[in-house]
């Protein structure tokens, strides 16, 4: 049977301030720049979730789309989206919330969830011309 990659795409919308507390503020301000303003600042994001697999021979589906979605909402979306990713999100707590961090923590609250399926990739936009992608190396 051939492999199959899908992919679903999911909008958020959250705040974040890139600070280490372990270095100076003078080493913040000069490693973040704008991003570490300590009235934070906010991005639209956008998440992409791909999964591989075969096809099931019954449905045609490498998975339903309308459950990877509901994984997404559970695991990602609703606890980030229009929260502080520094205050609001128990499972970001002492991760500094680079979109690079955060790809990692996102595939860590989506892989076990995917069972009939291989989890791939998770490609988070920060802007519309940054992102980051983790495998799962």
């Amino acid at each position: 049977m051939p492999t199959v990659y899908i992919t679903r795409k999911a909008h958020f919308n959250a705040a974040h301030r890139l600070h280490n507390p372990a270095k100076s503020d003078a080493w913040n301000q000069e490693t973040y720049g704008n991003c570490n303003h300590p009235n934070w600042h906010g991005h639209n994001y956008q998440l992409e979730v791909t999964i591989a697999g075969e096809p099931h021979p019954d449905t045609g589906y490498v998975m339903d789309l309308g459950e990877l979605k509901k994984i997404m909402d559970e695991a990602v979306i609703l606890p980030c989206d229009h929260r502080n990713l520094n205050l609001d999100v128990d499972f970001l707590k002492d991760v500094i919330p680079s979109t690079e961090n955060l790809v990692v923590a996102f595939w860590k609250r989506l892989e076990p969830h995917i069972t009939h399926a291989r989890l791939v990739s998770v490609r988070l936009w920060e802007t519309e011309r940054n992102a980051a992608e983790y495998r799962g190396e």
